[in-house]
């Protein structure tokens, strides 16, 4: 698998912050990336169930009334 291509971008961070990051060895590159990962993962999703709501609480309403297929086969 080939590794993403990587942008240089300038950024203004609270300088103290910076300091405090270095002198723990944090590298600020990966950071910023797991956590814009994080935060993407976590809009889209957000995103994905507020577009999908209604289908969301249709089925669970149909599930409800009419139970799943399997209802007859459990063992449990």
């Amino acid at each position: 698998m080939s590794k993403p291509l990587k942008r240089a971008v300038n950024l203004r961070i609270d300088e103290s912050l910076i300091d405090q990051a270095k002198a723990m060895g944090i590298n600020l590159s990966q950071t910023l990336e797991q956590s814009l990962e994080s935060i993407l993962r976590e809009k889209k999703r957000a995103a994905w169930l507020a577009e999908n709501e209604e289908r969301v609480k249709a089925y669970n309403k149909r599930i409800e009334q009419q139970g799943t297929f399997s209802d007859g086969l459990r063992r449990f």
